[in-house]
């Protein structure tokens, strides 16, 4: 590496401490880095898609420009004491960082226990099916796996930023290759096709839990659709850990809703044209016990080629999709509590406010793993079943 380049990233670095000093803190971190189907059917997942896209689109240029302004790993919570002025200040940022990291653990404990209720569905699919003898996995033995799955993240994001890096990167390839091989991979595949009219206007309203009003059942199949565009605030609560904070910060914000939003309804498009039976793909006496999405792929992998081996693999795909987005949702929870605690806004603040020899706030890693597992005890199963389908898309 030659000097000039040298130069110029120690003065770039430079910057982003000074900024971070004017903001009030020193530099510690190291810079280095099926609702949808059951309400509303195919219009709430393709034309309920773009609608949501507009507005989250709207959101992010503004929490972009925010963001440039006040690079900290704080996020939302700064933003809104320095937005509302001194007398509003404490209360704003106070709720605003509650709602915020508590949302967050939320989040972890839905991604990761899809993971683990796709892994169930696999491994029941695997071994013969619902109505062949396979292997039904209990509520503890899935409760054993959504374990292990967050130990693994926590043992991850207790890495050097070098290898958080390195695993954003790879999520990031892993997301627009999956969805594109997906895309081609499931209408060629499948012997049976749903028409374009079915796609973009079929409403379903026979979603089995007695709700009739339109209205009602549209704004909840939008959830979906809204659940799978969250987590871009992601780079802001990464800004101290990136070079070049305040451009490179806001540029993730605007591209990671711009991409969602593109592929998203890309691969959503895709899935949907296979969704030729809604009853029964949501029926638990199907071969996948009711997981729609498995099922749909199951079946349309089954009539062509007569074993559901390809199945499998398209939610193998999903899955390792579903294990680098929950790594990163634990990798914003840590940050978010880092910087929380940083301005003693946590319980215990002394002990969740301290970063380790690779700079990496380790207390606060397990902390999220932690209160991400107590929250799944609460869970409805079916809950997060529902929003598997969403997670490739996050």
């Amino acid at each position: 590496m030659s000097r000039s380049v040298v130069v110029a990233m120690d003065a770039a670095a430079d910057a982003d401490q000074a900024r971070l000093h004017q903001l009030g803190y020193r530099q510690e971190l190291k810079r280095g880095l099926s609702t949808g189907l059951r309400y509303g059917g195919p219009v709430s997942m393709t034309l309920g898609w773009l609608v949501v896209s507009a507005f989250n689109g709207c959101v992010a240029l503004s929490m972009a420009e925010i963001c440039s302004a006040y690079p900290t790993s704080g996020g939302l919570y700064y933003w809104s004491a320095k937005l509302a002025g001194k007398e509003w200040a404490p209360l704003a940022s106070w709720v605003t960082g509650w709602f915020n990291i508590v949302g967050q653990w939320a989040c972890t404990t839905s991604v990761d226990f899809s993971l683990a209720q796709l892994l169930q569905v696999i491994i029941l699919l695997a071994t013969g099916g619902a109505n062949g003898g396979g292997y039904m996995a209990s509520k503890y033995v899935v409760l054993a796996i959504y374990c292990s799955i967050l130990i693994m993240h926590g043992l991850i994001n207790s890495l050097p930023i070098q290898w958080l890096s390195w695993f954003g990167h790879l999520g990031a390839f892993w997301n627009v290759a999956g969805v594109f091989a997906l895309t081609i991979l499931i209408p060629a595949v499948a012997k049976e096709r749903a028409r374009p009219e079915f796609i973009f206007t079929h409403f379903n309203t026979e979603n089995g839990m007695g709700i009739h009003d339109k209205a009602y059942i549209l704004a909840v199949g939008l959830l979906m659709s809204q659940y799978s565009v969250i987590g871009y605030d992601t780079s802001a609560h990464m800004i101290e850990e990136t070079k070049n904070a305040d451009w490179n910060g806001p540029i993730g914000i605007i591209t990671s809703v711009a991409l969602s939003t593109m592929f998203g309804w890309i691969y959503l498009v895709a899935l949907t044209s296979i969704m030729v039976d809604i009853p029964y793909l949501l029926s638990p006496d199907n071969d996948a016990g009711g997981y729609a999405i498995a099922q749909a792929l199951y079946t349309s992998f089954h009539r062509r080629y007569g074993t559901g081996a390809g199945a499998l693999a398209c939610l193998g795909v999903i899955a390792v999709a579903i294990f680098l987005c929950g790594s990163a949702c634990i990798t914003s929870n840590s940050r978010m509590g880092y910087a929380f605690s940083r301005d003693g806004a946590m319980p215990l603040s002394r002990v969740w406010y301290r970063v380790n020899r690779h700079e990496v706030p380790l207390n606060v890693v397990w902390l999220s793993v932690a209160v991400a597992f107590v929250m799944a005890l609460t869970v409805n199963s079916e809950l997060h079943t529902d929003c598997c389908l969403s997670c490739l898309l996050l």
